[in-house]
């Protein structure tokens, strides 16, 4: 991604060529920094920053897993570290993506969403900078990852999604405070706000049709002590950077260093990670923070550091006060199970991606998914078919099995029986307005007439269009496994996976959206195949295995 071509962060440039923003800056916010970077300019309207410092958040929660899978200090430093971690409801919104069938040896894809917070509730994260005027409020999540690790734990990826992605975030219900928030579509990182992390994992499975095993979350107070703690994580520049205020822009995270291979810790490692106008965009200083995340792996590897006890220590010590997990995985035994699935996998298989993204047509200052290259993605992570080009291909076919889980009659069979397809309401609607062109006309009532024709004779077609990527059907979920039941003889009868059934709170009655993967034919379409390896270039991929360095946009070169 060329610096000079990006646009989706919400920047522009003048004709001197320096980064502006041009978000609006209102209320309480007006007062606060750049994201932190010395009370610059905010980027956003209504949210508050948190800079690239959460990376390290996401830093500590890798490195947590993964040094607690190879401690060996003993029962009762266990049951120390145990009274360190802080647990939540692992879903807490309104989604029923149901988990992937083992493979033949029994093995299922492992989904973590990872989570970094800007929260600024206590002295020990309001000293790493940011606006006080926050103290009190909700986080912002605004750090979100999913780590996927294959089913055979031979490899893993892992997507970042911009924090000023608009999605629709589903009804949620805070599970500490009893308060219900009901769905809206707003930027992703708003999440964390309407229900906590159970809340953010539901978006995330609504928008991917993922089912996401478990979430950890982290602030960070305490990073810092951990990147020290490591010895410092070398990094790399083109050319010498200085990421200061400019005239017309303000802000910077005060990192400046000479072109070439830098260890970086403490400060200067924050600095790096905060830094946003150097690079040119919010998505570059993604791929930084991606290029910091494989630098560590490589480091922690080559300092074969899970044999010096008293590192460890230090490290599990500062990992597990940071941690907050979901409830299932909340003692340090079920972290210790967790990691010894996720250690073994090779630098050389875990690619580190972001969301293929363009610019919200609603809103310049805002993203959304790529149609068809983000749906690729996603696919991929549901069909477990590996990010790098060493895995498997998926299976094509007429349900698609292995990229949306069992066809509709094998995943109906363990559950009640449907209703007689008669007695059955359905309501189709159009949704095949998108990249391919306008909405299909007459679409909705042409596969009205194929549903009569399998006997849901009670089929209507809607009036309204609602433009869809994917088709997608749902059903009351107040219905339960009948009606879970019953929606799974709709797919059945037009070829829907089942994948593609959820359970809602927004509709009445089972409700089919023709998506925009669907404009022609009364079948749903044959699914092609995933490849191994096969990711759009607009994933930005990055490999553990391989030295990356930063191109410095030129106003700030010195």
């Amino acid at each position: 991604m060329a610096q000079s071509d990006v646009r989706g962060g919400g920047t522009r440039r003048d004709a001197g060529g320096l980064v502006q923003d041009e978000r609006p800056r209102t209320g309480a916010h007006a007062a606060g920094g750049d994201d932190g970077d010395n009370g610059g300019p905010g980027r956003r309207s209504g949210r508050r920053r948190g800079g690239g410092r959460r990376i390290l958040r996401w830093s500590a929660l890798v490195l947590s897993v993964l040094i607690l899978g190879t401690a060996g200090a003993g029962y009762l430093y266990y049951r120390h570290l145990n009274g360190n971690i802080d647990k939540g409801k692992r879903n807490a919104g309104d989604s029923d993506v149901r988990k992937s069938e083992p493979n033949a040896a029994g093995q299922t894809p492992l989904n973590i969403l990872l989570i970094g917070s800007d929260s600024r509730n206590s002295a020990e994260n309001l000293k790493l900078g940011g606006s006080r005027d926050n103290v009190g409020s909700k986080p912002l999540a605004d750090v979100q990852m999913l780590l996927h690790v294959s089913a055979d734990r031979e490899s893993a990826s892992v997507v970042s999604i911009p924090r000023d992605t608009r999605v629709d975030i589903p009804k949620c219900t805070d599970p500490d405070t009893g308060e219900t928030y009901p769905a809206k579509n707003t930027i992703i990182n708003e999440s964390l706000q309407r229900g906590g992390p159970g809340c953010t994992l539901a978006t995330w499975q609504e928008l991917t049709g993922v089912y996401i095993d478990h979430w950890m979350m982290v602030d960070f107070a305490g990073v810092v002590d951990m990147a020290d703690a490591i010895g410092g994580v070398p990094v790399c520049v083109n050319q010498n950077v200085w990421d200061r205020p400019l005239p017309g822009q303000g802000g910077g995270s005060g990192l400046k260093l000479k072109a070439g291979t830098h260890n970086v810790q403490g400060k200067q490692a924050l600095q790096w990670l905060r830094t946003r106008h150097a690079w040119g965009s919010d998505p570059l200083r993604a791929k930084a923070q991606h290029m910091y995340m494989n630098a560590m792996i490589r480091t922690l590897k080559k300092q074969n550091v899970f044999t010096d006890t008293g590192r460890l220590m230090g490290l599990a010590e500062a990992g597990t006060k940071a941690l907050k997990v979901s409830e299932e995985i909340g003692t340090v035994k079920e972290l210790y199970d967790l990691a010894m699935q996720l250690k073994s996998v090779p630098t050389s298989r875990i690619t580190m991606t972001t969301m293929p993204w363009i610019e919200d047509p609603l809103n310049r200052n805002h993203l959304v998914p790529k149609p068809a290259d983000a749906d690729k993605m996603w696919a991929m992570i549901r069909d477990d078919v590996s990010f790098d080009k060493g895995g498997k291909a998926g299976k094509a076919g007429k349900n698609a099995e292995a990229a949306d889980g069992p066809s509709p009659a094998s995943a109906r069979a363990t559950g009640p029986a449907a209703a007689p397809a008669e007695g059955l309401s359905v309501t189709v609607v159009n949704g095949t307005a998108g990249e391919q062109g306008a909405a299909v006309p007459n679409r909705a009532a042409a596969i009205v007439a194929a549903l009569q024709q399998e006997g849901f004779v009670r089929a209507v077609a809607a009036q309204q269009q609602n433009p869809q990527p994917r088709t997608q059907l749902t059903y009351p979920k107040s219905t339960g496994e009948q009606g879970r039941a019953n929606a799974l003889s709709v797919a059945e009868a037009v070829g829907i996976p089942s994948g593609q059934v959820r359970a809602t709170d927004d509709v009445t009655t089972t409700t089919l959206v023709v998506g925009a993967d669907w404009r022609e034919g009364t079948d749903y379409p044959e699914q092609e195949p995933v490849k191994a390896g096969d990711l759009p270039d607009s994933a930005d991929a990055l490999t553990a295995d391989k030295k990356e360095c930063m191109n410095v946009y030129r106003p700030y070169q010195w």
